[in-house]
């Protein structure tokens, strides 16, 4: 989508910054109000199997929009795909607000749906960006974009932490939100690298995606992201209801437990990038792969509060790169970037769409610290996965 030609440095810094606030941007619209899954389910008066099935309305959103986001990039732009994700997420939450409000349990659903839509589009759209920007680089730059995201998730757990603590209510916490996330992005991506004009053959082939959709790397590289995205996924979900119902701490303590988780996965994104390049991505994805399953172990298994807190920071540590390493393998050829990124994006999505109703039912039934174990499932997943993440060959000179 964007040009292949020398672009001024000046520019250029300014895409990466640029993107950079699309992902922390993302990363804060999601957190505003994940961070305090206990305060949704109470206001609206859910068990836990019906909580996961509310918050299965985003993931149902994310993964119907990102099939189509392939396409909405190649005709759109990055940067107006972006800023059409991030208008949608702002109707979701506002929603969601409202709902909350006058304790509609259907409204709060349509505006986690219209939430995980413009998700889907906003996520593929900034990864475009940023793998083009990266290229353009010439060095390791997603882990550090994928970074800027847990930034927005740090910040948006910290407020809800302190929204709890002050007892502000989820629906004035979500306010804020809505009222400054479209001003944010509509600044950010009038910087977002330019975007030329199709050429008659490129208008003809179109943006690629069912070729995608057969090719075996491309499948595997999703089904990698799959497995991490569930390791993720479901610590972002759970781990707040996993320190307030299997732990017996206080909302409070929940939120703070799901900063940890955040903040070590920022840790681990920042750093990710050196370590990427001196190990090779495939030797650093299956060895995340253990860090996670360590402190997954901790968390379900560690019998204190101080433990479980140990856990949700390898957690965090050990999910952070395997969803920016797929990315960056998806988008290693920049011709089809777009649509395999769109594929391999949809394929991951997938675990959003599983996580929470089956994490949920079975919390349902035998606990929600039970319910964390088919998380080895996913790890297992992600190690046998993690070899489609070597870079492919360069393609020889016509």
């Amino acid at each position: 989508m964007t040009t292949t030609g020398a672009l001024p440095s000046a520019q250029l810094l300014r895409a990466r910054t640029a993107v950079v606030v699309a992902f922390v941007a993302a990363g804060l619209a999601f957190s505003s109000f994940i961070a305090r899954t206990p305060a949704l389910r109470d206001s609206l008066d859910l068990s836990t199997a019906q909580l996961g099935l509310l918050l299965l309305c985003m993931s149902g959103g994310a993964v119907a929009g990102l099939p189509l986001s392939g396409p909405i990039v190649h005709r759109l732009g990055p940067g107006r795909a972006v800023l059409a994700g991030s208008l949608s997420m702002t109707l979701g939450l506002a929603l969601l607000a409202v709902g909350m409000f006058v304790g509609l349990v259907p409204v709060a659903a349509v505006g986690l749906v219209f939430s995980g839509l413009g998700t889907g589009v906003w996520d593929v759209a900034m990864n475009v960006e940023g793998a083009d920007v990266e290229r353009r680089l010439g060095r390791s730059l997603m882990p550090r974009l994928h970074a800027g995201f847990s930034l927005g998730t740090v910040a948006g757990a910290g407020i809800g932490a302190a929204c709890a603590a002050l007892g502000i209510p989820l629906p004035v916490q979500l306010i804020g939100i809505v009222v400054l996330l479209p001003i944010v992005v509509a600044v950010a991506v009038r910087r977002f690298l330019p975007v030329p004009e199709a050429t008659p053959e490129q208008t003809a082939a179109g943006s690629g995606v069912l070729t995608a959709w057969r090719e075996p790397r491309t499948l595997v590289v999703g089904l990698m992201v799959l497995a991490f995205a569930f390791t993720e996924g479901s610590a972002n979900d759970w781990v707040a209801i996993a320190m307030v119902d299997g732990h017996g701490t206080s909302e409070t303590l929940g939120a703070i437990a799901f900063g940890f988780f955040v903040a070590a996965m920022t840790a681990g994104r920042m750093i990710g990038g050196t370590a990427l390049e001196r190990y090779g991505r495939v030797a650093v994805v299956r060895a995340t792969a253990v860090i996670a399953l360590a402190g997954l172990l901790l968390m379900l298994l560690g019998g204190s509060v101080p433990v479980a807190l140990s856990g949700a920071l390898l957690w965090g540590v050990g999910a952070s790169l395997g969803f920016p390493v797929g990315m960056s393998a998806a988008a290693d050829d920049p011709a089809r970037a777009a649509a395999r990124v769109s594929v391999v994006s949809s394929i991951g999505y997938t675990a959003f769409i599983a996580g929470p109703p089956l994490i949920g039912l079975l919390g349902e039934h035998a606990g929600i610290l039970r319910a964390l174990f088919v998380v080895l499932g996913a790890l297992l997943l992600g190690l046998l996965a993690a070899g489609a993440a070597r870079p492919l060959a360069p393609r020889p000179p016509n």
